[in-house]
């Protein structure tokens, strides 16, 4: 999608299928960038507060990013993000979930010169509809001069 595609309110609802979570994804990631035991040990895991293994939050987002990207940002003028006005993970995500992801579109808008902002709410859930994910992002967007 290019810049002048997206407009406040607008929802995007990414993917067509559902984005399936194995296990070895979970401990992977977690192994590497986030290797807290309730990452990466499924047995350890078992016994206590949530009952069994959850994916790291960070892989969380990695997901959601890539999702959006497929859809809508791959072709765009989007080139960075200063950052985060939040993020937050209601639900854990679980060996086997299929996650979906729902971007609002808060603001697009022109900033002075021809940087363009936009301001996405990402939401994820899972197949049960329980949400994994809430995250509120601005992307960067640059046009050629007019």
């Amino acid at each position: 999608m290019k810049f002048d595609d997206f407009y406040a309110g607008q929802i995007i609802e990414v993917p067509p299928r559902p984005y399936a979570v194995s296990e070895a994804q979970i401990v992977g990631f977690a192994s590497t960038y986030d290797p807290q035991w309730f990452h990466t040990d499924p047995a350890a895991a078992t016994g206590h507060r949530f009952g069994g293994l959850i994916a790291s939050g960070w892989r969380t987002c990695a997901i959601a990013m890539r999702l959006l990207v497929d859809a809508a940002l791959h072709d765009s003028e989007s080139f960075a993000s200063p950052g985060l006005s939040y993020v937050k993970w209601p639900n854990p995500v679980r060996p086997g979930d299929s996650l979906t992801v729902r971007a609002e579109v808060i603001e697009a808008r022109r900033s002075r010169g021809q940087t363009l902002l936009g301001i996405l709410r990402w939401r994820m859930f899972n197949a049960a509809g329980a949400e994994v994910l809430d995250l509120e992002a601005t992307s960067l967007f640059q046009l050629s001069p007019s």
